[in-house]
């Protein structure tokens, strides 16, 4: 592994990348289907997921069908919906007898009703009658007898996204909020709302952010100083340069989701994660996947494993001369580390000295609304679009997880933007979002199929080379933070690695969500944590006892990964050089790199 990797360097001291070579994947021994649509029906089916954002028609309407039938072979759970029609009617009367005593109350995570105006008459009205009629709904799409789980839970978030359509606060004759900015500022609101349209659309159309002169990759955000050490087809290594005289001897290497830039570790100075564990006194190496295109299809999950994880290995180990490396993965970057440390112990290979586990998910059983986007009918939906393209379309992904949080991310935003008239402020985490990224079609499919549909690696069968790995086998301290509330790999979810392995685990709980969870840097407001033990051998505590023991604390929780790290590092040492021609390993340009700057 060591020449391959020396002869790829060697051959790629421009600073420009190699042409891109189409790596090979040996992880199942059945070939997906070549990325060419010959059959029609499968250009059909990927010409519609361009007009339903990826969502497979035929998903929605079994899970109806599914729902309907078994509804209508209960007549009685169909009579206790109509009482409860009736009892919400009697509700919703109650409020007009006594308005100062609402009959429900909005969900915490529903903004939309805070504006005081919503109390007053007639509109406390209309949004009781909606926040009812919406429970209503959440009542009639669950429980029934017969129906297939996942089935439910499509029916209830579909029922949820349509009535969600015809919230009040979203018509702005009807939205008390609207209205008075609207008399307040003479309509000038709604002309500013139709400006923040335009401007949407022409980026959705250009593809480009009208906001780029702000948060500039390499300028404004992603400003660590360091060099890219190592490229392949598939990967840039940046090793960042030291702050002092001395370092720990274990270097840290990164490995972030190839479903987002690298950079959402390294924002803006402030709030950077690998600046501050640079500042810690660590030598800290990052992975900047590659932007895949059409041309990488056959991009296989075991090619990121290779090509990605090991290949940087191989360069840290080799720069370093460290015996042992600190392993920390983010999101599915922990997952695709939790592989490779698996093979990594099955076959001696004890290169590892800890493991971080960013919002990673080993076990996919309970992977929060996700996983309403997966199943057999959505899995061959995506995989004639992505057949089609080659990749999964950044866009496609993110109409997906703006789903789970419509409430937030689609219509708060649309009333604040487009009838309110108020732009958001810029930011670097809202520019690192709008830096999306695309899937190939192969890797993609393996991920979906052999992970979140039958869950193989919690379960034993996941193959590497050839022969399944185990989490079990993974014998170094692990290091796990779950976000409070991660719709994409909740916090309970994270959690189950307890279940898969005996070996000492600190767990971590932050509030934030997936990415706001992770970038709580020191001296920002209103954060704090919860942390806890358990030692190898040690008892299993389930998720809600541990969240009753563990003592929450505040503030970030950066520090005590610092610490932790501290606890499993040896004494400070001098620092390696930024890269080693001599090791086959030059610097080939400045971080952050050529590949995090590819659309």
């Amino acid at each position: 592994m060591q020449d391959v990797a020396t002869n790829t360097v060697v051959g790629l001291r421009q600073s420009a990348p190699a042409p891109l070579s189409t790596p090979s994947s040996s992880y199942h021994p059945n070939k997906l289907p070549p990325p060419k649509l010959t059959d029609p029906d499968r250009a059909l089916r990927a010409l519609l997921g361009r007009f339903t954002s990826g969502l497979a028609p035929d998903a929605l309407f079994l899970a109806g069908l599914d729902w309907m039938v078994h509804l209508e072979q209960a007549p009685f759970r169909r009579l206790d919906l109509i009482r409860l029609g009736w009892h919400q009617t009697m509700r919703l009367w109650s409020t007009i007898d006594v308005p100062h005593v609402p009959a429900i109350q909005p969900r915490p995570d529903d903004h939309r009703f805070l504006h005081p105006g919503w109390q007053a008459q007639p509109f406390n009205l209309l949004q009781q009658a909606f926040l009812l009629t919406e429970e209503w709904w959440e009542q009639a799409t669950c429980g029934i007898p017969g129906v297939k789980h996942v089935n439910e839970r499509i029916v209830s978030f579909t029922a949820r996204q349509a009535v969600d359509m015809f919230s009040p606060s979203n018509v702005p004759w009807l939205n008390p909020e609207v209205i008075e900015a609207t008399i307040q500022s003479e309509g000038r609101n709604l002309i500013a709302g139709f400006g923040n349209y335009l401007k949407d659309l022409h980026e959705r159309l250009s593809g480009r952010p009208a906001d780029a002169a702000t948060n500039r990759v390499g300028h404004d955000v992603a400003v660590t100083p360091g060099q890219v050490v190592f490229r392949n087809e598939l990967i840039e290594l940046i090793q960042y340069a030291p702050v002092g005289p001395k370092v720990r001897p274990e270097p840290v290497l990164i490995v972030p989701a190839w479903i987002m830039k690298y950079y959402i570790l390294d924002l803006s100075p402030h709030n950077s994660l690998i600046r501050y564990m640079v500042n810690e006194g660590y030598t800290v190496f990052c992975i900047s996947w590659r932007n895949p295109g059409p041309e990488m299809a056959q991009t296989g999950f075991d090619d990121y494993r290779q090509l990605g994880f090991m290949a940087a290995l191989d360069a840290v180990s080799a720069l370093t001369g460290a015996p042992k490396v600190h392993a920390c993965g983010y999101c599915l970057g922990g997952t695709l580390l939790t592989v490779t440390a698996a093979a990594m112990a099955r076959d001696g290979d004890d290169r590892l000295g800890t493991m971080t586990l960013f919002a990673a998910e080993t076990d996919f059983t309970e992977a929060g609304e996700l996983q309403l986007f997966i199943n057999e009918a959505q899995l061959a939906f995506l995989e004639d679009m992505m057949a089609a393209q080659g990749c999964l379309d950044a866009r496609q992904m993110a109409g997906a997880f703006q789903l789970l949080r419509s409430n937030d991310l689609i219509w708060s935003r649309a009333i604040k933007t487009y009838l309110l008239g108020e732009r958001e402020l810029p930011n670097d985490l809202m520019a690192w979002n709008a830096d999306a990224t695309r899937m190939p079609y192969r890797m993609h499919s393996e991920y979906l199929t052999h992970l979140f549909m039958e869950n193989d690696l919690a379960e034993g069968r996941f193959p590497v080379d050839g022969r399944p790995v185990s989490v079990s086998d993974i014998r170094i301290p692990f290091f796990v933070v779950g976000t409070e509330t991660d719709h994409v790999a909740p916090w309970r979810s994270v959690h189950k690695l307890h279940l898969l392995n005996d070996g000492e685990i600190t767990f971590v709980l932050t509030s934030g969500g997936h990415n706001a969870g992770i970038v709580s840097e020191p001296g920002h407001p209103h954060r704090r944590y919860r942390i806890m033990t358990r030692p190898a051998e040690g008892r299993y505590i389930g998720p809600e006892e541990w969240v009753q023991t563990a003592r929450q604390r505040e503030g970030s929780w950066w520090p005590a990964w610092s610490e932790w790290l501290d606890r499993h590092s040896g004494a400070p040492v001098p620092p390696p050089p930024l890269g080693d021609a001599a090791k086959g390993y030059p610097a080939l340009e400045p971080a952050p790199g050529h590949y995090v700057l590819e659309a």
